[in-house]
């Protein structure tokens, strides 16, 4: 008997039983999306806005804080120089939302207590049990590419949820998407899209496809894939961890419900 099946024998499964049941998710103490607290915020305080090096924090005339989390890069810079701490570090990674604007906290007329449900997509029965997936990277850093790989790994083992990756768009349900669309795969990307059958699905996947990222908006990049393509489920973080990649595909399948409405993760 070789080392590794004996080794295999004597540690038994190593796949934890999360997301379907109670058990580790892989990523405890790692640091996730910062939170905002307005109530603490400085009048005429802009270090969080000076310090934000992809632009996801604004301010308007008036004093108003915005952030867009889907340019978050979650680097903590605003929680390392707000000096009230208006800008909290926080474990929660990054969660997926169907509406963009939910990414958003400080939009005109939001009122936190207001509730903002969002109907789910209709996802044929086939798909929710069986879903097969195109990567395309559109000019990522191969960050998001280091944590899909994670999700084939034996203690995520995604296939056990019966979801799969495939090398053809032909065979694909959902065209998943790294990267701020440079130029050159512009095309590449449109062609890979339109290979694909109906009903087709995309997925916005980690900073850079939600909203840009550091390169955004450069001479050589879109910002993301707004205008582009029509998105159907919007996933920030850079990158988002396997944990955060998996829960994503369940929202998408309406098998776990989404948990941020309008830069608020339900329960802070």
């Amino acid at each position: 008997m070789t080392n590794w099946a004996w080794f295999g024998l004597r540690a038994g499964s190593l796949t934890t039983h999360w997301p379907e049941g109670p058990g580790p998710d892989g990523q405890e103490g790692v640091r996730g999306m910062p939170r905002f607290h307005p109530e603490r915020c400085e009048a005429g305080c802009r270090d969080c806005v000076s310090a934000c090096p992809t632009g996801a924090i604004t301010q308007s005339q008036d004093g108003q804080t915005r952030i867009d989390y889907a340019r978050c890069i979650t680097c903590q810079r605003c929680t390392e120089v707000c000096p009230t701490g208006a800008f909290e570090a926080t474990p929660d990674w990054a969660i997926a939302v169907r509406d963009r604007a939910d990414l958003v906290f400080g939009e005109a007329g939001y009122a936190p207590s207001v509730p903002h449900p969002q109907p789910a997509q209709r996802v044929p029965y086939a798909l929710k049990r069986s879903l097969h997936i195109r990567h395309v990277d559109a000019g990522s850093c191969n960050g998001c590419e280091s944590e899909l790989e994670a999700l084939l790994n034996p203690f995520y083992n995604l296939h056990r949820l019966g979801i799969f990756f495939t090398p053809s768009p032909r065979f694909a349900d959902l065209l998943l998407v790294t990267g701020p669309v440079t130029i050159a795969m512009r095309e590449p990307l449109l062609r890979t899209y339109e290979a694909m059958p109906e009903p087709r699905l995309v997925m916005a996947t980690g900073t850079c496809a939600t909203g840009g990222g550091i390169a955004g908006g450069g001479y050589a990049c879109h910002q993301g894939l707004a205008g582009i393509l029509p998105v159907d489920l919007w996933l920030p973080g850079c990158p988002p961890n396997p944990a955060a990649i998996m829960e994503a595909l369940l929202v998408l399948l309406n098998r776990r419900p989404t948990r941020v409405s309008r830069g608020h993760l339900a329960g802070s």
